[in-house]
């Protein structure tokens, strides 16, 4: 994986986030409550246009919620 710059890493995060919360039928209020995160932090990480940083606990508590594996939020399409 090789991202040209952040921007593209956290759309390509956020993107696979909404994928697999979509993916569990969980709402993003339902998501953030799970991972113990913010409605609008989670909002935010899911934008298209987020630039926003993320902390590798942060994934990994979304992740766990989710049941995927952490590197599948990095996979680009």
């Amino acid at each position: 994986m090789h991202f040209k710059n952040d921007t593209d890493l956290y759309h390509v995060i956020g993107k696979n986030i909404k994928h697999y919360r979509k993916q569990a039928q969980l709402t993003q209020a339902q998501l953030a409550e799970l991972a113990k995160i913010s409605i609008s932090y989670l909002s935010k990480i899911e934008a298209a246009g987020c630039n926003k940083s993320l902390s590798i606990s942060v994934l990994n508590q979304i992740a766990n919620v989710l049941d995927v594996e952490i590197n599948e939020f990095f996979k680009e399409e």
